[in-house]
């Protein structure tokens, strides 16, 4: 007999009290050893529109739905008593006609049931909506999944009243329909032969999942809200179950679910190469705790893969092979660097380069592409450099820069440019790999010497490297061509469209302060224009106030409001651009009647505390509600930064992530989002509303 999960049981579970969920998993955990236990008690729903639904008794109070046939049993949905009934006659499994797949298909009965009205002003003319797929033939409808029994609610649909509509029916469903009402042309579901399981179907299985043991069902039930670490979309699944025949990258807007994507993809090459060591690697060592997290989730119950996954830093993962093989390394800092320069500038009395522009072409041409000689920097391009130098100025730069490089040597010091180089000769040399597959988070991220690191230990393997990322969150690295460290990722490029994390109005806000596509050095399109979020949620709040006062107050009656609705602290995040603005936003959070805890390394939330923290340490976290605070003139693009720019194009990339840097912080919300400044505010407000 086949052991089944739905999504809708593991979401049911995580709404219920932490003792009322220990006794459903023992429940669930007897029912799977052994189904025929005289201790388990059924009762047959007679009323349900689905014959195979049966009630099963957790306590006096709590019951499991149950879907049971002779050949499976399907763990439905649990509540409390007259709730989980309610649910079960409204419900019911089916086969859907077309596509083949099997649905939870929601018993239709009345259409006022669904339809949500927005309020008309007495005096204001009643205008109707037009409705959206009233072009649409029932055909076309049915080949996207939607059930029959719900073809004219959907015929009756308006901008108004879509998303009301498409919480009724199946994912994929709902997916077709948003996307054809924000002017896309979905791919209609796989459609399967007649006699084929309706739950093989790769819809099917993104909500019903067999759970082959004990093991299984304890990983799923140990994080219900964590639905990804059961249930994949069949997009995702493609992608992370590929063969690919060199790199590959899945590219997507905040929320679409690309960490997953990389999660899994580290989890599928393990267990298909039972000897194979995979790295799994993010930009900071807080991003790298955060994916141990997941991990955890994802295959907590099975230590043998997660001995073979490694995750870490980018940098501290090269720190550690360096150490392995020359001992700890001395890191040069950028303070050092900065007396370093100046001291070796010092040595020639004709130079007129300023102290920014001699480390930003240090940083950004010479350490980062590993020039070193003469002629190397003579000839090198300076991509991104707009500031034109002659041969002469170009001579004189290089005495500097090889005095720099004599002076580091001498010193026993390194960058980390030179660490990554000097790790990848000597594996190169030894015939060492470190890895035989490495799946890179936030790759948008990576610098020049990091990419050619990977690339060089990756060695143009079949699915050796795995990338995943989003231009738009780019916020710590200058572009540049990957091809040019060999790295080409052209017909092995994916962009995935479904929004999970955020409601459609704080994505379409967000949105704003993007263009609706993004192309890299290589020419690669990330289209963003097409993404939906498959659910809705309020309005974001953008405020500007007369003083920092008014914004305290505000700030700490809109969290206030958040809390009274029943949104636990832990689930709130606060965000502001520098340290600078910390204590404005620590006054708001007191002045809500809470207390705060710093982000300044990943830690699971402590109960009871908001999460405060820079708008940089915000990657990679999700809250329901998010304030983002201090968004003034001067603060968002930070002034200093401007201040510092010695090149055209400089100037260009300071706009370009500190509007990255707002994206990111935005796109933390779930279901709240509210953004505020004091007067003059950031022009990126402009952009917003």
């Amino acid at each position: 007999m086949e052991f089944r999960i739905a999504d809708t049981f593991t979401s049911s579970l995580a709404k219920l009290a932490s003792q009322e969920q220990r006794a459903v998993k023992t429940t669930a955990f007897d029912l799977q050893l052994n189904p025929a236990h005289p201790s388990l008690q059924f009762h047959r729903l007679d009323a349900a529109k689905d014959p195979d639904f049966w009630s099963l008794r957790v306590n006096l109070d709590i019951r499991i739905i149950v879907h049971k046939t002779a050949a499976s049993l399907l763990l439905c949905y649990v509540d409390h008593h007259e709730d989980a009934y309610a649910w079960a006659l409204k419900r019911k499994i089916a086969r859907h006609p077309t596509t083949g797949a099997a649905q939870l298909v929601e018993v239709r009965e009345r259409v006022e049931e669904v339809l949500t009205f927005v309020p008309i002003e007495a005096d204001a003319p009643a205008l109707a909506k037009p409705l959206l797929f009233a072009a649409i033939d029932d055909e076309l409808l049915l080949r996207y999944g939607v059930p029959a029994e719900w073809l004219a609610d959907v015929r009756q649909a308006t901008e108004d009243t879509i998303f009301a509509v498409a919480e009724h029916l199946p994912q994929e469903a709902a997916e077709a329909l948003l996307e054809l009402a924000t002017g896309g042309t979905p791919t209609a579901p796989a459609q399967v032969l007649p006699d084929s399981d309706p739950f093989a179907h790769p819809d099917a299985q993104r909500r019903f999942r067999v759970l082959q043991n004990v093991a299984e069902l304890e990983r799923a039930l140990e994080y219900p809200w964590d639905k990804w670490s059961v249930f994949l979309h069949p997009a995702q699944r493609h992608l992370v179950e590929r063969d690919y025949s060199g790199p590959a990258r899945v590219s997507g807007s905040a929320g679409t679910g690309k960490t997953i994507v990389a999660l899994h993809r580290a989890v599928f090459l393990a267990r298909r190469h039972p000897e194979a060591q995979v790295v799994l690697l993010t930009f900071s060592e807080a991003l790298a705790n955060a994916l141990s997290h997941k991990l955890l989730r994802l295959i907590g119950n099975e230590p043998q893969l997660r001995d073979r996954i490694n995750i870490y830093a980018t940098r501290e993962f090269a720190q550690e092979l360096y150490a392995e093989s020359f001992g700890e390394p001395a890191i040069a800092t950028p303070e050092q660097l900065r007396e370093l320069l100046a001291e070796a500038a010092s040595k020639e009395p004709e130079q007129r380069f300023s102290p920014q522009f001699l480390f930003a072409e240090w940083s950004e041409v010479v350490d980062v592409w590993g020039i070193d000689g003469w002629e190397r920097y003579r000839d090198v391009p300076r991509l991104g450099r707009k500031t034109r130098i002659g041969g002469r100025q170009r001579e004189t730069l290089w005495a500097i820069f090889s005095r720099v490089q004599l002076m580091l040597f001498a010193r026993g010091m390194l960058t980390w440019p030179m660490l990554l180089r000097r790790v990848s000769e000597h594996c190169l040399a030894t015939g060492e790999r470190p890895f035989d597959f490495a799946i890179i988070d936030e790759s948008q991220d990576l610098d020049v010497a990091e990419l050619r690191f990977l690339a060089q230990l990756g060695d143009q393997r079949p699915d050796s490297l795995f990338f995943t990322g989003d231009l738009g969150q780019r916020i710590f690295q200058q572009p540049f061509p990957w091809k040019a460290v060999g790295v080409d990722v052209r017909g092995r490029a994916q962009t995935l469209a479904i929004n999970y994390r955020t409601s459609h109005q704080i994505r379409q806000q967000a949105d704003r302060l993007l263009p609706r596509s993004l192309t890299d050095v290589d020419g690669n399109v990330e289209a963003r224009g097409g993404t939906i979020s498959i659910f809705n949620g309020p309005a974001p709040t953008i405020d500007i106030f007369a003083d920092q006062d008014a914004e305290r107050q505000a700030v700490g009656g809109w969290i206030a409001a958040r809390l009274a609705e029943g949104i636990r602290p832990e689930e709130i995040g606060v965000f502001v651009r520098s340290a600078a603005q910390m204590p404005r936003a620590l006054a708001a959070i007191l002045h809500a009647g809470t207390l705060s805890v710093e982000l300044d390394h990943y830690v699971a939330s402590p109960r009871d505390r908001v999460a405060l923290s820079t708008m940089h340490l915000a990657k990679g976290l999700e809250f329901r509600a998010v304030a983002i605070m201090a968004c003034d003139d001067e603060v968002l693009p930070l002034q200093e930064r401007i201040e510092r720019v010695t090149d055209e194009s400089d100037l260009e990339e300071i706009y370009t992530t500190e509007r990255h840097l707002l994206y990111v912080a935005c796109t933390r919300a779930r279901d709240h989002l509210l953004v505020s400044g004091v007067d003059p505010a950031s022009e990126f407000l402009d952009d917003m509303r």
